[in-house]
Formats: structure tokens, C-alpha cells, sequence
């Protein structure tokens, strides 16, 4: 998803995504560690779209604070 695209989802419906990209994350890991893996390089946009949701929600609890 595109930063865009993510900045419209509620607060529910990030960690929903972030959960779902996790879940994501340990099955290529698993499929790494068995050698299924065809696409190495989705390790790290799934790593890095998980990055990017927790950016997100950080900034939002930033927001609240101030």
C-alpha cells in the first residue's frame, strides 16, 4: 500500500494491517528457511510496509499528545 492509501485507514484498521503484514512477514520467513522462497526481495517490502504502519500510528499518538 502506498503512504496515501495508509494515511486514510483508522487507527483499528492500521494494526489490523500491520498484523496482517506480520503474518505475511513469518510466512515468507518460513518459506526462506525451508528454500520455497521464489521472491527474496518480498522479505523486505513486507519488512518495510510494517515500518511504515508503525510510523503512522507513532505519529498519530504524537498528535494526540500534543
Amino acid at each position: 500500500m502506498k503512504l496515501n492509501e495508509l494515511r486514510r485507514l483508522t487507527d483499528q484498521e492500521l494494526l489490523r494491517e500491520a498484523d496482517d503484514r506480520m503474518k505475511e512477514l513469518f510466512n515468507l520467513r518460513y518459506q526462506s528457511g525451508t528454500e520455497q522462497l521464489e521472491n527474496p526481495s518480498r522479505i523486505r517490502h513486507a519488512r518495510r510496509e510494517v515500518a511504515r504502519i508503525k510510523t503512522l500510528l507513532r505519529e498519530r499518538e504524537l498528535e494526540k499528545k500534543a
